[in-house]
């Protein structure tokens, strides 16, 4: 990145307003949509401790791209640069493998652990999967519990955000049509109503 300091900018998107940090190295925070612009823009300045700035050139193609996504779009993140400082090193290791999970894929939290040929616990990887900094480009939401379901997601909107993630990228696991959810991610239906 050629970004000198550390900075955080909120862009529209169609599921809401997100908020993404970076730094020299990388993009550090991605912030879903919280009830309110204002409410998302405080998350994101308390977890990353940055000030709004224009994003440089390399975050600018992260925010179009995840423009995309949100839009339905097929995109892939791999190549999109994350620093994760405050991660540990088990964590690291975990997010690597799982920015290997494509598009429309999924993989079970024991399955996230085969990939990396190492017995363990899938509630560690569950932790992990909660404290992800940077959810769609690190797609903690392609992790599902044993059996195939959808197992837990700490963005706002919980499970019905996750079910709704992958419902975007075809994977079907049952979404329910009155979940609460990202502004954005209402039913054409549940819009009308509003």
């Amino acid at each position: 990145m050629n970004a000198s300091a550390s900075g955080y900018h909120l862009f529209d998107t169609d599921i809401g307003v997100c908020g993404i940090a970076w730094n020299t190295h990388g993009i550090t925070q991605l912030q879903f949509p919280e009830k309110d612009r204002a409410a998302t823009e405080k998350r994101i300045r308390t977890r990353s401790g940055a000030e709004p700035q224009t994003p440089p050139p390399e975050v600018a193609q992260a925010i179009a791209a995840l423009l995309r996504y949100f839009a339905g779009e097929r995109v892939d993140f791999s190549g999109v640069a994350v620093d994760l400082p405050d991660a540990s090193d088990f964590h690291k290791k975990l997010y690597a493998a799982l920015r290997k999970v494509s598009w429309g894929k999924t993989t079970t939290y024991g399955g996230l652990g085969k990939m990396l040929d190492e017995a363990i616990d899938a509630r560690d990887i569950g932790q992990a999967m909660g404290k992800n900094p940077v959810p769609v480009i690190i797609p903690c939401h392609r992790v599902l519990a044993a059996g195939n379901k959808i197992g837990g997601f700490s963005a706002p909107g919980g499970v019905f955000t996750k079910e709704k993630l992958l419902t975007l990228e075809g994977v079907a696991i049952g979404v329910s049509e009155d979940a609460p959810m990202f502004p954005g991610l209402l039913t054409p239906q549940r819009r009308a109503a509003n």
